[in-house]
């Protein structure tokens, strides 16, 4: 969830010249976490991406604007959020307990859901890497030797660095990046957090003191 005052913030580069702060939040919060988990993703051109909210949205774009192919799961039955992810260019969208059309060759997972590392796995090639993009999870299953087997291997995410920070501000200017935002009053920080446990949220969610 991004935090934003009022007022203009204006950056340097071409395609967020001038955006407002209530748009630019989400790049600092969202944004700098779904980079970092991208990166750790590795090269491949197959991306698989669990949970898709607020830095899930803006990674999609950065991975369809480096030509990458994106399959977006959702919670099973949430057609919203397959509406969504859609519509910011994932090549596929569908329920997390389905298989892809295709092996994927990484797959962060922003939802702090455990069960979903092991069905990750299955869905990855050989040499897949699955990314734990939380900073909280539920626990994660046992699952069999043979999801891990082949050289696939499990990251977390955990810290950002400067690096992070300038590499992807400097990609986010020139794709340019479609913030999809919620404005709430700090007052109804309450509110905004029901909205994203019920689904009724898609993108991020920016509070304005």
């Amino acid at each position: 969830m991004g935090a934003g005052g009022g007022g203009q913030l204006c950056l340097p580069h071409q395609g967020i010249s001038c955006a407002s702060d209530h748009h630019a939040a989400p790049l600092l919060c969202a944004g700098l976490i779904g980079y970092r988990a991208y990166r750790m993703a590795g090269p491949g051109t197959r991306l698989g991406i669990y949970g898709f909210g607020a830095a899930a949205h803006v990674i999609t774009q950065v991975a369809v604007h480096q030509g990458r192919d994106v399959y977006a799961f959702v919670s099973p039955g949430d057609d919203q959020a397959l509406r969504f992810a859609r519509e910011v260019g994932a090549t596929w969208a569908g329920p997390s307990n389905e298989p892809p059309p295709i092996p994927l060759d990484s797959a962060p997972i922003f939802a702090p859901v455990g069960h979903l590392v092991p069905e990750a796995l299955s869905r990855t090639t050989p040499g897949g890497v699955v990314v734990c993009a939380g900073i909280h999870m539920s626990d994660i299953p046992s699952f069999p030797y043979r999801l891990l087997w082949e050289e696939r291997v499990i990251r977390s995410v955990a810290n950002l660095t400067r690096t992070d920070a300038k590499e992807f501000l400097t990609l986010a200017a020139d794709i340019p990046l479609r913030m999809h935002v919620q404005v709430y009053a700090l007052a109804d920080a309450n509110r905004a957090l029901d909205d994203l446990r019920t689904g009724r949220l898609s993108g991020v969610a920016t509070l304005v003191p």
